[in-house]
């Protein structure tokens, strides 16, 4: 078997719904985010997923990702790493997209990145670092994590440069699938929330 890598982002925090850049600012879930994390780990548990059993489990050590871990019912199995953690936003921490422009019109952070925060170089080596750990053995792994690093990893995984997360969005609570097609990899399924429906 090709290992997969099945990616859950964590569920919705009072800065995700108003579009704050939340990095490594520890923002909890709210309720709404608290339910999501449960109905992902019902859909996780039922078929094709049933249970994951034998899936290796790593999570951003934030409070915002552990806790939809714990609540989607892997906490006990899971690994916390920092190279699961946001992008480091730095200055533009706690900001909106709007506030950006106002600073900086035209910007984006996907070509640009961000001042004193972390590189574009480091986030795609940590993706780097999480895609080599999902290819490392025969088995599947589950991470849970954040938007942009996920985007990242998506893809890091395609062998796409960094850039190519502008065009792979992410919800709160959604399930993404990386695999294989062709012997290449392939996205398998990408922002899937039917578990919220």
């Amino acid at each position: 078997m090709a290992p997969r890598i099945l990616l859950a982002r964590h569920g919705q925090t009072e800065w995700s719904l108003l579009g704050r850049h939340t990095g490594r600012t520890d923002i909890p879930l709210l309720d709404e985010g608290r339910r999501g994390a449960k109905l992902l780990g019902e859909r996780l548990g039922r078929g094709p997923w049933a249970g994951l059993e034998g899936v290796e489990v790593r999570t951003s050590p934030l409070a915002r990702a552990r806790e939809t871990c714990e609540l989607a019912g892997f906490g006990a199995r899971a690994e916390h790493w920092d190279a699961l953690m946001e992008w480091d936003y730095g200055a533009y921490e706690g900001l909106t997209p709007a506030q950006i422009q106002e600073l900086r019109p035209g910007w984006l952070i996907w070509r640009d990145g961000v001042p004193k925060g972390e590189t574009r170089a480091d986030v795609s080596a940590r993706a780097d670092e999480v895609v080599e750990w999902a290819r490392s053995a025969d088995r599947d792994v589950l991470v849970f994590a954040h938007g942009h690093i996920l985007r990242t990893i998506g893809a890091r995984w395609l062998g796409e440069d960094i850039s190519f997360g502008a065009r792979i969005r992410l919800d709160p609570t959604s399930l993404s699938v990386l695999g294989w097609a062709y012997g290449a990899p392939a996205i398998e399924r990408w922002n899937d929330t039917g578990h919220l429906e």
